[in-house]
């Protein structure tokens, strides 16, 4: 073999086997069943929505149905995704791995350039012209998912050493990281930390060095919050919200409150008191409140418990994948749909700090649902080819 002839076989792109792209019958099943929790997650999603934004629409844009018509938009919009990822064969998707990553480093970039991001609120996250925005930080998720699947699928039989896969995979952690902190988005930086970390665990990283690395992060993430005044603040108003319970405390304090009002069966869709002023975000950051108040604790629990089953087929269709890749992009896209939805939960109910981080699905926001329902058809690709 020559010199050249070598070259072209390192160099390309990798190609599925074609006898493990026909979905099976087991496959078939897992997926079908992601499938329906996917939707029945999107549409109890946009219910809410219509239902927490309704106020907020009144009163910015003199109707109660704006919020909620962009956010059907939106979800056709991640249906669509979702459709085209499932069927395609998921290792199509190695090869943009890189340069999707490198795509999301300059859209990062981007937004922090003044007059081409968006400042709201204080915050630079978007991008976009006229009405439509987008917040890159949402694509960091996926990018950080795809490149890690990628790398240790193909040092398998390096996972002794941390200079080819914990040390890459931590570089480029902590360069999106960097870029977060920036706009500034620290709950987006714990999501990347933590599902990078689940799937070295999962590859077969020695813990020792994990562990090692999981120090670093945490004392990094302890003085990104210390030496922030607005981190800071929003840090010591979780630890005792009622010290401040007129600003620092007060989402916090108001979400707990709607909470505890819905009791065992809700206040009745609709009907629910929080959202008219007392809690910031309603519709968005803190839906879970609105959720548990106007459905209560059966409603609650089931939205909970549809979080769950999504593990629980995500790890039979990571345990099923007919190849390494497949097996880590599958436990990846679990880890990040199951760890932001339990980190937004618990911001809800008072047993986190507040992230701002979106509630997959669930949550009003165009670009979380977008991708997070093209990760959703991700995983149902792989689950749909599983071994036989």
């Amino acid at each position: 073999m020559t010199t050249a002839t070598r070259a072209r076989t390192r160099f390309a792109i990798p190609r599925p086997a074609s006898k493990q792209s026909v979905p099976t019958k087991a496959g078939e099943r897992t997926a079908g069943m992601l499938t329906v929790t996917f939707v029945a997650l999107t549409v109890f999603g946009l219910v809410m929505v219509l239902s927490a934004s309704s106020v907020t629409s009144l009163y910015d844009n003199s109707s109660p149905y704006s919020l909620f018509q962009r956010q059907v938009l939106w979800a056709v919009l991640g249906a669509i995704g979702f459709v085209a990822a499932n069927r395609l064969d998921y290792r199509w998707l190695r090869p943009l791995a890189v340069p999707f990553l490198i795509l999301t480093v300059v859209l990062l970039l981007a937004v922090l350039v003044p007059g081409v991001g968006r400042r709201i609120n204080g915050s630079s996250r978007w991008l976009g012209v006229g009405p439509v925005a987008v917040q890159p930080g949402e694509f960091a998720k996926l990018a950080i998912v795809l490149f890690t699947a990628d790398l240790l699928a193909r040092r398998a039989k390096q996972m002794h050493r941390s200079d080819l896969t914990i040390r890459p995979v931590m570089l480029i952690v902590a360069i999106l990281s960097g870029l977060l902190l920036a706009q500034p988005k620290l709950g987006t930086v714990v999501v990347l930390a933590a599902v990078a970390l689940l799937m070295l665990f999962i590859a077969g990283a020695r813990m020792p060095n994990l562990a090692l690395w999981t120090g670093v992060g945490a004392v990094a993430a302890t003085a990104a919050a210390y030496f922030s005044d607005y981190r800071r603040e929003r840090l010591l108003a979780f630890m005792d919200p009622w010290a401040d319970p007129l600003d620092t405390g007060l989402q916090t304090i108001q979400s707990q409150i709607g909470v505890a009002s819905g009791g065992f069966f809700g206040v009745g869709l609709g009907a629910g008191r929080a959202k008219w002023g007392f809690l910031p975000y309603a519709h968005s950051d803190f839906i879970f409140s609105i959720v548990a108040e106007e459905v209560g604790l059966i409603g609650a629990g089931a939205l909970v418990g549809g979080f769950l089953l999504i593990g629980i087929l995500g790890v039979r269709a990571a345990m099923a994948a007919p190849d390494r890749f497949g097996m880590l992009l599958a436990a990846g896209l679990t880890s990040w749909l199951l760890v932001q939805g339990f980190m937004n939960i618990g911001m809800s109910i008072g047993l986190m700090p507040i992230t701002g981080e979106p509630l997959p699905f669930v949550s009003a926001g165009g670009s979380g649902l977008v991708t997070t329902l093209v990760a959703a058809g991700m995983l149902t690709s792989v689950a749909r080819r599983a071994k036989a």
